[in-house]
């Protein structure tokens, strides 16, 4: 009885993260952390971090995988299923009803007016996940690193409109890491 309610629980939890949420994965990070983290403490920030770079070197979409894990974490496979269950049909069944009617949907004003705005909601939700992300992430000499080279190279290639998939920063970022481990680890052995 009581994992039934956690199912039920974790369902609906992703179900109102996936139907109040606009722009995808990144617009979700926060809502999941507030959900996840914060109220039910089914997760810590940690855990979120970890989910984030496993959930963005995996393939599906982030909002999914963290779903999938948080669930697992929580009530095994039934409970990643629950999860899973909860975030994708909101979305479903509203891109299900928009695709109905999508050919006369953009053009009636007002849903272009909230379009425009629920655009910039977007963008302050992702930077927000990205600067909670920032602040609990352990400050090592080695993480700052990789970040400021990644951000910096993000908004080099942005600002000279290079197309640059997100892939290879990301394989960049693990290699450097996997670099710079492997030469802190060889310092210590030779200082020792």
């Amino acid at each position: 009885m009581k994992k039934k309610k956690l199912l039920w629980d974790l369902f609906f939890t992703f179900a109102k993260i996936g139907l109040f949420t606009f722009g995808g994965g990144y617009a979700m990070l926060s809502l999941i952390e507030h959900q996840c983290v914060e109220i039910k403490k089914w997760i810590t920030h940690e855990d979120l971090s970890t989910i984030t770079a496993i959930a963005e070197s995996t393939p599906g979409p982030i909002s999914i995988n963290c779903a999938t894990y948080t669930g697992y974490i929580q009530a095994g496979i039934s409970g990643s299923v629950a999860a899973t269950l909860g975030i994708v049909l909101p979305s479903f069944f509203i891109l299900y009803l928009i695709s109905l009617f999508f050919d006369h949907f953009l053009e009636i004003p007002l849903i272009a007016s909230a379009f425009k705005g629920i655009k910039i909601g977007v963008s302050i939700l992702i930077a927000q996940a990205a600067i909670t992300m920032f602040k609990k992430m352990k400050k090592k000499p080695q993480t700052v690193l990789i970040f400021v080279l990644a951000l910096t190279a993000t908004l080099l290639l942005e600002r000279f409109s290079v197309h640059f998939s997100t892939i290879y920063l990301l394989a960049a970022a693990g290699i450097l890491g996997l670099l710079l481990d492997f030469v802190n680890r060889h310092c210590q052995k030779g200082g020792k």
